[in-house]
């Protein structure tokens, strides 16, 4: 460890284990890329100063200014500072050296944290130069292997991530199913590096056999990259090697999601279905992701399998879930599943609210559901979720189309008793729905108490109302004048 701190910065190959050079093209070193103490919050005030040493002091004085410091850093402030110290790694190595020499011995976190700095920052030589450290210590582990995998991957440089795994034995670290899927995750992590992942898993499944993770890991590789024939290729793999299990929970996600955004919805239903033949279904990741896609296609054919597949092998969906479903079932004038989902929501422990009533309502309203929209509206005031100004406004107009005035005008007085807004749609509807029935009376009655209230009314409904009252004669075409006197007064105001 001594050479590693005394030249850091050494770039000639490395001797152990990669002899041969990278086929890679290596990722350049973004410098100043890591957490310091002067951005990172709650830094101890020993740590703190132990940082400021380290950036403030010439390389070669900063042994000495650690020495006159006075400070003897506990393991828990050695960790902290080395975790703070990863944009500065010949500093850091100076420092580590010196902790060394004060406690005599280095924690198994210390070295890692040393190891894990160095191949963040591309100092791959000076790495393993710890790692043979750490072996005749006897602290190395599968931790170790991880960080290095990972160091090599982030530069791109895969070959001596692979190399590095084919060495771990040598340094007593057990090459098994951990330390593969170690691996593969920081290779698969990559930007299109799946192909990569999996020529490793090939070359070693013979000899280490894989689990459900090592599964999850690649078909969450294909996922990222959208792969649809690889994920099914693995995926078949999977169920031979591991079979069927109600832990792949991942796996079947990443899987699914694949197909999903390859719009192969029917390969989607298909799978779903006999994941579900085996007792196994996926989890709300996808269940989530998949609801959004369906929703954002407005996609109802896909998504009612799905669902039912999905909510009937146990997975409970939470209450943005059914209010979406809900929705896209509304927008596909699916109204009895929207029904039913509307009953069932309470027993999934989601209770509907406002937008979940109002979108059942619009449904209705749109598909010109008479009967049903009065019940609906009578519960809906029943549990104080009222219709929306354009729902009320909405549901006026159908209602008088289709000859039920008499809940038209309910709608109307509860809109008013619960002061929902805005009300200058329905109150127009009001007006003309019973124009368009000769009741001039009522007209203009409502029409008085609505300009008592500021509502508008609409220029196109008083000429509507003009050319209906002064088709009644003298004394109809009166009490329109008087009308419209006060609706010019009221549109002064």
């Amino acid at each position: 460890m001594e050479a590693v701190a005394e030249n850091p910065n050494r770039t000639k190959p490395l001797k152990n284990p990669n002899k041969q050079q990278p086929t890679q093209i290596p990722k350049p070193h973004q410098p100043n890329q890591f957490p310091s103490h002067l951005d990172t919050a709650n830094v101890s005030s020993t740590a703190r100063t132990l940082c400021d040493i380290l950036t403030r002091t010439s390389p070669q004085d900063i042994e000495a200014a650690l020495s006159s410091s006075g400070i003897h850093p506990s393991d828990e402030c050695v960790h902290e500072v080395l975790r703070l110290s990863y944009n500065y790694p010949s500093s850091a190595l100076k420092f580590f050296r010196w902790v060394g020499r004060v406690k005599k011995q280095h924690t198994p976190h210390a070295w890692n944290l040393m190891v894990d700095l160095l191949g963040k920052n591309q100092l791959f030589e000076p790495m393993w130069d710890a790692v043979r450290s750490m072996k005749q210590e006897a602290t190395l582990s599968l931790s170790t292997f991880a960080s290095i995998f990972q160091s090599y991957c982030t530069a791109g440089r895969f070959n001596e991530a692979v190399m590095s795994f084919d060495v771990m034995d040598r340094y007593g670290v057990k090459q098994d199913v951990v330390a593969v899927n170690s691996l593969l995750s920081a290779i698969c992590s990559e930007e299109n590096q799946t192909s990569v992942g999996l020529e490793f898993f090939e070359r070693i499944k013979a000899k280490v056999a894989p689990d459900g993770d090592t599964f999850a890991i690649l078909l969450e590789g294909w996922e990222k990259e959208g792969n649809a024939a690889k994920a099914k290729t693995t995926f078949g793999e999977m169920v031979i090697r591991v079979g069927w299990s109600k832990e792949n929970v991942p796996a079947y996600d990443a899987f699914l999601m694949t197909l999903v955004r390859a719009a192969q919805m029917d390969e989607v239903v298909r799978f779903l279905q006999v994941m579900k033949d085996h007792d196994c279904i996926p989890g709300l990741k996808f269940f989530t992701n998949a609801l959004d896609i369906f929703v954002k296609q407005n996609d109802a054919v896909h998504a009612i399998p799905v669902w039912e597949a999905v909510v009937g092998g146990g997975l409970v969906p939470n209450f943005i879930m059914c209010n979406a479903m809900i929705g896209l079932l509304c927008n596909n004038g699916e109204i009895d599943r929207a029904f039913r989902l509307l009953d069932e929501m309470v027993l999934l422990g989601a209770f509907p609210d406002s937008l979940t009533y109002n979108m059942v309502f619009e449904c209705l309203v749109k598909n010109k559901k008479v009967r049903e929209t009065e019940r609906f509206f009578t519960e809906m005031v029943k549990n104080e979720w009222p219709p929306t100004g354009a729902n009320c406004a909405a549901a006026i107009a159908m209602l008088f189309d289709c000859d039920d005035p008499e809940t038209a005008l309910e709608i109307w007085s509860c809109a008013v008793e619960n002061h929902v807004k805005p009300l200058d749609g329905s109150a127009n509807a009001l007006l003309i729905g019973l124009c368009n029935l000769s009741r001039f009376t009522e007209v203009k009655r409502f029409a008085e108490d609505m300009l008592d209230r500021r509502i508008k009314i609409y220029e196109s409904t008083m000429i509507t109302l003009k050319d209906a009252f002064y088709k009644e004669g003298r004394s109809a075409s009166d009490r329109y004048d008087s009308l419209c006197r006060r609706w010019k007064d009221h549109v002064k105001l």
